[in-house]
């Protein structure tokens, strides 16, 4: 008999296939599955929507902007320049120290940030020391995935997990509650990957030549643009005076680029300024660097009568001081995916040219139209402000390389001394009960606004709205699955197969079950449905929740084995050119050591 229960059953299946197929928003699926169990009755208008008031999505948003804050005051950036200074070239110091500096950050912060922050500074230990960036980021990005198991905050799983103990009459997790048994698997993972996992990752000692740290000109170079590039000038009698340069259509009737425009300026000096701005006007004499193949620029010539000026080093110099490049990686979680740059309407919403897109180390020849895909790499060009505030766009992309010309502009670096005492008043607050945890992050959150950290739209923007729709959209599939007795039925399951196994044998079979929905469900999505069963199951063997809650918590947080199932793994298959039998090879070990070390530590910390 096809009941409420199956429903449900059902829906869960269609939400696995619809998150695993990667076709549709997880956002938009969250919402789905809202819209569906309140239509259906299963659920009352309240009880489908009550996960958006959930204390956890608060709390998830305010870490993030905390996060934020330590990157626009230069704290997370400086622990770059710490790991090149002590690191000293040595692959196995600089290992341990980007591993326990990103468990770190990563204890305070989102773990995917804490990649997107790390994978410049790992390009850049690596070129100047002349190591292997390929050696070092699986690692630093498996460090961030530990650093969840560390503190409460470190990750939402961990809110989860403590929320469904208190939602079911018992204590909840303290900030340090289970920092033992994070400590524990850090240990090992650090010593698995010092004497194994670092010598089953691809590439050598030594980093290929011209890893980072190169000039404009030589990403130029390396993207096949200079013998594309053309210096033209504005006649007497063009046509495109007076036309911005959306009205031109440059681009489309020609596929030709203009990057930037000379302007004349005082004693005769020209003036380049990036054209990311497609409603700037052309005028007489502007000289126009434009971007293109030659029978095109030819017909560009030809048609809108510009002149010719040749393009030396000095004129190519010249305009890099203002046209800056940069090479962005395409974040798994991208608005733009799917989108081609035509219709994402890039230039414009953006302000900077895409001069080039690879995608698995190959070069696409026509890429205006061809739809963006998660780790995508593009050249990109504009302003150097322009090329800055992309560092601020962390939901759509990570800046994998900048030229030797950029230097970085922290907006906030003098507050760097209150962000560190900001952090440590939240933790402080936190770890000694003064104050719910949620009050902590909202009190650093506004602390971080009135000592001008960053500004309230800064903080904004460092939500991934996203995010927390998909969290709060997973609460209500969690309720229906306890309201319509499927929780219940997968308990029995596991205590009538299992249940002469004893506690163990539930901690293995929970831990398994997360890390599998995991691989289709997001690591949040896992644990808000595996963290009930785990609490009545239990209840079901008479025995302390906590055991069986914590390795539901460790399992969300063990995503080692294939690259699809975090954007925390999946930011470094790009720029640390991995292939999906690599992950296998080096996170499935990782993963066994991880389930070991749970089972045996978790009792010592949390009894029976």
């Amino acid at each position: 008999m096809f009941g409420e229960r199956e429903f449900v059953f059902l829906l869960l299946a269609i939400v696995g296939v619809l998150f695993a197929s990667n076709r549709v928003r997880l956002d938009v699926v969250a919402l789905m599955t809202v819209l569906v169990l309140m239509l259906s009755g299963i659920l009352s208008v309240s009880e489908a929507l009550m996960g958006f008031g959930d204390p956890v999505v608060l709390l998830v948003g305010g870490l993030l902007v905390v996060g934020e804050m330590l990157v626009r005051t230069g704290v997370a950036q400086s622990v770059g320049s710490w790991i090149l200074r002590v690191g000293g070239g040595s692959e196995i110091r600089s290992l341990m120290l980007i591993m326990v500096a990103a468990v770190g950050l990563g204890s305070v912060m989102s773990s995917t940030a804490i990649v997107a922050i790390f994978i410049p500074i790992v390009l850049r230990v690596a070129s100047k020391t002349d190591l292997n960036a390929s050696r070092l980021l699986m690692p630093m990005a498996y460090a961030a995935l530990i650093s969840g198991m560390l503190t409460l905050i470190a990750t939402s799983p961990n809110l989860v997990v403590s929320a469904e103990l208190a939602n079911q009459g018992f204590a909840p997790l303290g900030f340090f509650s289970f920092t033992p048994i994070g400590i524990a698997i850090l240990i090992v993972g650090i010593v698995y990957i010092m004497l194994v996992g670092r010598r089953l990752l691809p590439g050598g000692k030594e980093s290929p030549e011209d890893s980072a740290g190169r000039t404009a000109r030589d990403l130029w170079r390396e993207f096949g643009l200079e013998e594309k590039a053309y210096r033209l000038r504005v006649g007497r009698d063009s046509p495109l005076i007076g036309k911005t340069i959306e009205k031109s259509n440059v681009v489309g009737r020609y596929g030709a680029r203009i990057l930037a425009i000379g302007r004349p300026g005082r004693l005769g000096r020209t003036i380049n300024v990036a054209s990311g701005d497609p409603y700037v006007e052309l005028e007489l004499n502007n000289v126009l660097m434009v971007l293109g193949e030659a029978l095109n620029v030819k017909k560009l010539m030809e048609k809108e009568r510009l002149e010719s000026l040749g393009i030396t080093k000095k004129d190519t110099v010249a305009v890099m001081r203002e046209l800056g490049v940069a090479v962005i990686l395409i974040h798994p979680a991208c608005r733009l995916i799917g989108k081609s740059l035509r219709q994402a309407g890039f230039r414009s919403r953006f302000e900077v040219h895409v001069l080039g897109i690879r995608r698995k180390q190959k070069s696409i020849d026509d890429f205006t139209d061809e739809p963006l895909s998660a780790g995508d790499t593009m050249l990109v060009s504009g302003t150097w402000n322009r090329i800055t505030q992309l560092q601020n766009e962390k939901r759509d992309f990570v800046l994998l390389e900048l030229p030797v010309e950029f230097q970085e502009v922290v907006p906030a670096r003098r507050q760097a001394p209150v962000a560190i005492a900001i952090l440590l008043g939240m933790v402080l607050l936190s770890a000694f009960n003064l104050v719910p945890i949620v009050a902590a992050v909202m009190l650093a959150v506004l602390a971080a606004v009135f000592t001008r950290c960053l500004t309230m739209e800064d903080a904004y923007k460092s939500i991934p709205w996203s995010n927390l729709v998909l969290l709060a959209g997973m609460f209500p599939l969690a309720d229906a699955l306890e309201k319509t007795g499927g929780s219940t039925l997968v308990v029995d399951s596991l205590v009538s197969g299992l249940g002469s196994a004893g506690p163990y044998g539930m901690m293995t079979a929970l831990f398994f079950l997360t890390t599998g929905l995991g691989l289709f469900l997001s690591n949040t999505a896992s644990a808000v449905l595996m963290a009930p069963v785990a609490i009545m199951a239990a209840q079901a063997l008479n025995v302390s929740p906590y055991p069986l809650a914590i390795s539901v918590l460790i399992a969300a947080s063990s995503a080692f084995v294939t690259p699809v199932s975090t954007p925390v793994v999946t930011l470094v298959v790009q720029p640390g050119r991995y292939t999906f039998v690599d992950f296998l090879k080096v996170g499935g070990p990782l993963l066994i050591l991880t389930y070991l070390t749970t089972l045996l530590v978790t009792p010592i910390i949390f009894p029976f």
